[in-house]
């Protein structure tokens, strides 16, 4: 596990769908996209680069229609911050759990779309439908999975994951 920006091809997928709370995350209604834009303030993400015990174990379970998904490429991890929180609730219209496809992600509009918090998300391979990160402080996160299946245009699965005293958190995507 690294922590650097992704690959192209996972940064179209992966931090369009980018990010998790500060030290108390707050928690919106899933649904339609509500609230206005928080600016980008990298002091926000600053308890998201302290060490940590906590890790997160993730496996694809995804099925729609009677077919199973699989991942396309690496998983991100981004911290809950008032700007990530703003940004995925615009992108997929929660900031609890969503399943959106890839392209509605991209075509949707964020306030500040240039502000650079890539060098906070981090990202791991997803192989045989499993990731995981380790090494991480106590706080909220946004789990971001690329997954398809067949031919079909690829789905982004985000999941808003809490970490708590050093312990693994499984999550099911």
């Amino acid at each position: 596990m690294s922590i650097r920006p992704l690959a192209p091809a996972a940064l179209v997928l992966g931090l369009a769908v980018g990010a998790l709370s500060a030290c108390a995350p707050t928690t919106f209604p899933t649904g339609a996209p509500v609230g206005g834009p928080a600016a980008f303030n990298t002091a926000d993400f600053a308890w998201s680069e302290r060490p940590g015990q906590a890790a997160i174990e993730g496996r694809v379970t995804y099925t729609q229609d009677g077919k199973a998904y699989a991942c396309v490429a690496s998983a991100g991890l981004t911290p809950d911050t008032p700007y990530t929180r703003a940004r995925f609730r615009t992108l997929y219209g929660s900031t609890e759990r969503a399943a959106v496809p890839a392209a509605v992600v991209r075509a949707r509009t964020v306030p500040d779309a240039n502000a650079n918090y890539s060098g906070f998300v981090r990202d791991t391979r997803c192989e045989n439908g499993r990731f995981r990160f380790s090494g991480l402080p106590d706080g909220g996160w946004f789990l971001i999975v690329p997954v398809r299946t067949g031919d079909e245009a690829p789905l982004v699965l985000m999941r808003r994951v809490d970490t708590r005293g050093g312990r693994v958190v499984n999550v099911a995507m």
